[in-house]
Order: structure tokens, then sequence, then C-alpha cells
């Protein structure tokens, strides 16, 4: 049942749980995460960055294939489709393309752009009944190609962009796209706690959900993040999957080449990783 964002992730702060974004690459990924999200009646988010949706040729043939595979599936829980750290060209092309959800990432302006231009978005958005997430300091990391030096996020700033009407809000409180490295300091408790106080009760983001710790992501919880996006991990565990196959010689024996059944150890592998992150986000049974 695709929706936009908003009601799922206004549940989810008031319950105390979050709801996961899950990147999407193909056809496989698409349909392991909403298989999962059906078995477990969990809400989600399907993130599609420029870049995946390049590799699956545009916007418009993502939203097409996620609408035809939500119905053939029966699928009943809420699913959001939203772009993940969108430019103002992509933005646009998710709203001609049919997505339910978008985000305008203009964390890398000056302040006074990236406010400039969220409040432009968020009125073509909500005219079009999507939801919008807005983005203020940076995410560590490099995510499809978007890298960001990792900058706290301003209290101040974030509730101005928040004051705009912005559905969700992502900021920068020590989080990291990719796998997190030896040394790292840790989320800012204090910083996303000043951010919460500001921002009017909306729901907060935690993008670079891979990998931090449990007693991590349940404070963040508790403290007003309501999205956690989710994508090296499946990355990761879609990747060991598919190289066991292939390293146990399955592929040579009868038609183990076969991309159906080449493809699903690291099918079944997302499915999996996406049940553990419902169960650890607390939104199993939330649907």
């Amino acid at each position: 049942m695709l929706v936009n964002a908003k009601e799922m992730l206004v549940k989810a702060a008031a319950g105390n749980y979050a709801v996961a974004q899950i990147n999407i690459n193909n056809l496989e990924w698409t349909k392991a995460v909403l298989t999962a999200a059906q078995e477990h009646k969990s809400p989600v988010i399907l993130g599609v960055t420029g870049g995946a949706a390049k590799w699956m040729v545009s916007f418009s043939t993502v939203a097409a294939m996620v609408k035809a595979m939500d119905k053939a599936l029966g699928v009943t829980v809420p699913v959001a489709l939203h772009l993940d750290h969108g430019t103002d060209a992509q933005c646009n092309a998710c709203l001609e393309a049919g997505f339910t959800s978008i985000m305008f990432d203009g964390s890398h302006y000056p302040f006074a752009e990236n406010l400039s231009k969220t409040r432009e978005f968020v009125d073509l958005a909500h005219k079009s009944g999507l939801s919008i997430e807005a983005e203020v300091g940076s995410i560590g990391g490099e995510e499809d190609g978007v890298v960001g030096a990792g900058d706290l996020a301003c209290p101040e700033e974030c509730r101005q962009i928040a004051a705009l009407g912005v559905d969700f809000l992502a900021a920068g409180i020590g989080n990291i796209h990719g796998v997190y490295p030896e040394g790292w300091l840790g989320l800012d408790f204090d910083v996303l706690a000043k951010i919460r106080d500001v921002s009017g009760g909306i729901p907060l983001v935690l993008h670079g959900g891979t990998g931090i710790p449990t007693e991590m992501i349940q404070k963040a919880i508790s403290l007003g993040v309501a999205k956690i996006n989710v994508n090296t991990e499946c990355q990761l565990s879609f990747a060991a999957a598919t190289r066991e196959y292939i390293e146990a010689g399955k592929d040579r024996q009868g038609k183990g080449f076969d991309p159906r059944k080449l493809l699903a150890p690291g099918y079944e592998a997302i499915r999996q990783t996406v049940r553990e992150k419902f169960e650890l986000f607390g939104s199993v049974g939330k649907a």
C-alpha cells in the first residue's frame, strides 16, 4: 500500500519506535524488502538514490516497478517510495514520476540557500501530496557520490528548517554513510537532544544506520529518531551470500548459473537483514 511517509513516522515517533528506510537497487532488492515488510507487518520506506535510479533506468521506471510489485504481491502494510539525498532536478523528476516522498538535501549549500530551496520543495511536495525530508549539517562519508564532511547540525538551523513545514528532518550527529571506521566517536546525543527540543516535535532521521551499536540505536529512538536508513548492510549481506554460493561452486552445478538461482541467496540474505532491522527498530507488528 503506497503512501507518503508522514503518518507512519508520526506514529513511530509517538510509539517510540523507528521505521526502516531500506535503499533498493534492483528488482530483487525491492521484492525482498516488500515481502519482509508484509511478513512482519512492518511499515517500510523504500529509499532510492539518483545513482540507483539511473542503474534501474529512471525514476519513472522505479516507480512503475514498485507500484506494480506492491499490487501484485498484495502488500497491505504502509510503503513509502522515497527519494534519498535528492538534488533540485531529482526532486522534480520524482514529483513527476509518482514517488510518494522526497528528500531535498541542501546541506552542502550555505544555510540561507538551503533554507530557501527547502521552502520551495516543501510547497511543491505538499501540493502534490508527498512527504518531504530535509537535511541540516552533513552525514559523514559517501553515499552514491554524495560526500559529507560529517558536520554536526546546528540546533538553531534545524529549528528554522523544521518551521518550514518539512515532515521529517535529517541532522548530522556524528553518523556516517558506509562502514564505520575504527576510532569512530559515536553519536552526539547532546546535539540530538537539543535538535529534538527546538524542532517542534517532528520525526527525526538517522542516516548511516549500518553498524551503529544497538544501545545507540535505542537511545536515538528515545530522543526522537523515527526513521533509520539502512543501505550498506544489505549490500554486504547480499555480497557475502552471493560469494558463498559461487565459491561453493553451486553456479557450476546443473543450471546453477541461472540468475534466478544465482541471485536467490542474496535475496534471502537481504530479507534476513531487513527482518533484523525491523526487530531492532521496534516496527514489527506496527503496520
